[in-house]
């Protein structure tokens, strides 16, 4: 086998060196007879591997060795060989006979250039002289002439006299695409054997353009269109690696339906398998454009911590809690097959207040929560719209764009010292309503004030501009923003709040990326706590009110099962003065000791939760096996990341139920607790495909279908989201080396 995989890279390497000869030799770039040879792969018919190259005359259609096509040309073609050679030959001929009229002659059979005076013409004419040759571009071009003999005129009509001088065609220089088309279409008629390409054999197309319709299907959801195929480079590529043609209807028929199912039962065989799982729910709080409708998606995360997509929804209003319950209760009851029991929970981005503690109330072995990455979202809102930092920076950056943007001296000024440093103008971004809804117009808030940031050097060089000197003599407004531009406070209370945003932001972008489970919740707000100290120590800001913002907003989105998943996880077992890894008691308050205890009575039988809390205290008392802790703690750097990360984070859940298979009541809330995820992944799709769904019920159905695919193939890839990436690449420098870029 690696001998023959070894043959065909050679045979593959030869077959595309030829092919780039013969195109080159098309261009006029090359030798003549690769007019009439072209080469092609001869595939071995059980391995399905190439095995020779071989090169096949569109003249007679006979196949020759690929090894000399010079010999091959000289023996076949000039020796007379081929039996269409000669007709051919004569038809491309100056002084062909009648006979000839019938085989047209090609284009680029005339030599570039050619010209021939009237006196000429009349001394070597004869009966089929009455051709007429048309220039196809402007004679006072600096490019060749290339010229197309006609067919001889009807016998009912009589011959044009040959012309004296190159007539010009009509469209000019843009009838040669036309021409060309026309040459090839003669070429075609005259050799319909002759294969415009390579070719595949069919079951490597078919293979190739499988491949290709799950690429279009897995790329997210409408980010490739499906009109995009009849693109006519596309087309064109397909014919040259030898592919046939894939159609819309195709993609958005059977293959999208084949792909469907693989995908769908591949899904329900995953779920099938699992003792228990939790239901993740997302898109009920999106913030989607007006008349756009909303895509819900419900997808199920598995103990041996993998998520399978259940299914995705459409919804033209903003959805209420009833409905929502609703449809939270139908899933698990679908995805649970007769024993909701199975069903250890759900996480969702809304409804935390009713749905879910409604669902949860009445299954007691459930633990709903809200997702912990809205929330986060949620808090960088809170202090836009209550920290006075935020309302002071906001509203002096509103002032100043206000004016450098509409001042037509102060916006020349701006942009010329834009222009001198950052060698492009522009305008700054500006705020649609007034400053005081900060929290209601975030995204373009933080817009401004990232841009003020940006220019910051050019504003201060603006001020200080001979001309702006000259226009604070005339307008009070420019003297204060001068002020303003040269007060170092106004630049810290800037940056004091766009540390603060960012801070909490880049946390919210690991968590989307990592996807923590519940347990990691306690340690993660305390991680922002920690930082938002140092954020105050740094800004010399005022302790007290920016830590009482975050403490309500984690009041809001604490669950009890966020401290219970934290003292069973075995991830947190921490290592005490007499060598024992004990749970991490100590980090909890008193109430939420309390809670511990009221979620572990809750998930078990009223039986088992006396036996439960015992089996608790004797967890609290020895923890576990220092060996087995450390092998469950084990971390190693994640090569994408280059973050350490748990090397096995099943080994969790296996020690629950191997080696501490004698806290049996415990044990069976541990491994239900501590795999359940503390975020909602959102599944995404264009807007332009969400308007397509509302066309019909077939458009909505075949588009639900597309964003099953797409989710599915994230989740097998463990990837949500690219767009970091993307970033990436726009953001490299424009002088650096194409060959250096991996796209």
């Amino acid at each position: 086998m690696a001998a023959a995989e070894a043959t065909a890279k050679s045979v593959s390497k030869r077959y595309e060196a030829l092919v780039a000869v013969r195109t080159k030799a098309m261009r006029g770039k090359g030798a003549w007879y690769w007019t009439h040879l072209s080469p092609e792969l001869v595939h071995d018919p059980d391995s399905g591997l190439p095995i020779a190259v071989k090169l096949r005359c569109s003249l007679c259609d006979a196949v020759f060795s690929a090894s000399n096509p010079s010999r091959t040309s000289s023996e076949h073609l000039k020796r007379g060989t081929c039996p269409n050679f000669a007709t051919a030959a004569s038809a491309a001929g100056a002084g062909a006979g009648p006979s000839s009229s019938s085989s047209p002659m090609p284009i680029s059979s005339i030599a570039p250039g050619r010209k021939r005076s009237s006196s000429s013409a009349a001394a070597t004419a004869k009966p089929s002289s009455s051709r007429s040759f048309l220039a196809v571009v402007d004679p006072s071009s600096a490019g060749a002439y290339r010229a197309f003999s006609s067919f001889p005129p009807p016998p009912l009509l009589p011959a044009l006299p040959a012309p004296h001088h190159r007539l010009i065609l009509s469209g000019g220089k843009e009838d040669l695409g036309a021409l060309a088309m026309l040459e090839d279409s003669v070429k075609r008629l005259k050799s319909p054997m002759a294969s415009p390409g390579p070719s595949l054999p069919k079951p490597q197309a078919d293979a190739a353009v499988a491949l290709l319709a799950d690429w279009l299907l897995e790329s997210g959801s409408g980010a490739a269109s499906f009109s995009s195929i009849d693109h006519p480079k596309f087309r064109s590529f397909l014919r040259l690696i030898g592919l046939p043609t894939l159609s819309r209807r195709r993609l958005a028929g059977p293959l999208l339906n084949s792909r469907f199912r693989d995908a769908r039962s591949e899904s329900a065989a995953r779920v099938h398998d699992a003792l228990f799982f939790q239901l993740d729910s997302a898109g009920w709080n999106s913030a989607d454009a007006a008349g756009d409708p909303r895509l819900i998606s419900l997808a199920v995360n598995l103990p041996n911590v993998t998520t399978v997509f259940h299914r995705s929804m459409l919804t033209a209003a903003r959805p209420t809690s009833d409905y929502a319950e609703e449809i939270l209760r139908d899933a698990v009851a679908t995805i649970a097959a007769g024993n909701p029991h199975r069903c250890a929970g759900i996480v969702a981005d809304r409804f935390k207040s009713k749905a879910l503690r409604n669902l949860e109330s009445q299954n007691h072995w459930m633990v709903n929560v809200h997702c912990q990455l809205h929330g986060f979202s949620k808090l960088i809102r809170d202090f836009a719209g209550e920290l006075p930092v935020f309302h002071s920076a906001v509203s002096d950056s509103s002032r100043l764009v206000v004016f450098f943007n509409v001042n037509s001296m102060a916006r020349a000024l701006f942009h010329k010292h834009q222009l001198q440093e950052l060698n492009h103008a522009r305008l700054l971004h500006s705020l649609p309503a007034p400053s005081s809804e900060a929290a209601n117009n975030f995204d373009r808030i933080f817009a401004m004030l990232e841009d003020v940031k940006a220019f910051s050097h050019c504003l201060q060089s603006t001020i200080l501009d001979d001309d702006y000197k000259l226009l604070c003599l005339d307008d009070p407004t420019a003297r204060e923003l001068a002020q303003m531009i040269g007060d170092l406070r106004f630049w810290n209370r800037l940056e004091a709040a766009m540390s603060l945003v960012k801070l909490v932001a880049s946390m919210a972008g690991e968590m989307e990326a990592e996807r923590p489970l519940l347990g990691q919740c306690l340690p993660l707000w305390q991680e922002l706590r920690a930082k938002v100290k140092d954020w105050q120590a740094k800004f010399n800001m005022e302790a007290g009110y920016v830590e009482e913002i975050v403490e309500r907003r984690f009041k809001k989105n604490y669950h009890p099962a966020m401290s219970a998943a934290f003292v069973l996880d075995p991830l947190y077992l921490t290592k005490d003065s007499g060598g024992k890894y004990l749970p991490p008691f100590k980090f909890l308050s008193q109430e939420q000791e309390k809670d511990v205890d009221r979620i572990i009575t809750r998930l078990v039988s009223p039986e088992e939760a006396h036996i439960a809390l015992m089996e608790l205290m004797k967890w609290r008392a020895e923890g576990l096996d220092p060996l087995y802790a450390q092998a469950v703690q084990v971390k190693q750097r994640d090569p994408a990341t280059e973050k350490m990360k748990v090397a096995n984070p099943q080994s969790s859940r296996l020690v629950w139920e191997t080696c501490l298979s004698e806290l049996r009541s415990l044990g069976k809330v541990a491994v239900r607790i501590i795999f359940l995820h503390a975020t909602a992944c959102r599944v995404r799709c264009s807007p332009a495909l969400l308007r397509l769904a509302q066309r019909s019920p077939a458009a909505a159905e075949r588009v639900e279908k597309m964003v099953f695919v797409a989710a599915q193939a994230r989740f097998e890839r463990k990837s949500f989201s690219n767009e970091e990436q993307d970033a990436e690449i726009f953001g490299e420098d424009d002088e650096q080396s194409p060959d250096t870029c991996s796209l």
